[in-house]
């Protein structure tokens, strides 16, 4: 399984970011071989708007089939979910957390967007 987290940082000690689309970086972990690589996200953080189809553009690229950030507007949520990628909201710890929450299924999966567009 591949997951995908928003974060502040570049590293699995990273705190997540609780902004899907305005996140500074994504990690991307493969369950498979223990490897993660950093989606750099940056040229969203200041975007008037757009931001967050943008990265939802940059996550699907990645073929990762969770997402894991504290909020999701409504377009991301659809651009996600027209892609087939889960999405979990949680935003209270670490990068690493968040693996391991995901990979136990201890995340619940979200059915609908939790912040209005524009959301910061």
């Amino acid at each position: 399984m591949r997951i995908a987290v928003s974060s502040q940082g570049t590293d699995l000690t990273s705190k997540v970011d609780p902004r899907f689309g305005r996140a500074p970086y994504f990690l991307v972990f493969d369950t498979g071989d223990e490897s993660f690589e950093v989606v750099n996200n940056e040229q969203n953080v200041n975007a008037a708007g757009g931001a967050g189809i943008q990265a939802a553009e940059n996550v699907a690229r990645e073929k990762v089939d969770m997402i894991v950030s504290g909020n999701f507007g409504p377009k991301a949520f659809r651009a996600l979910n027209a892609a087939g990628i889960k999405i979990a909201l949680w935003s209270d710890g670490t990068v690493s957390e968040a693996i391991e929450l995901a990979r136990n299924d201890k995340l619940e999966i979200s059915d609908q967007a939790n912040v209005e567009g524009h959301w910061m």
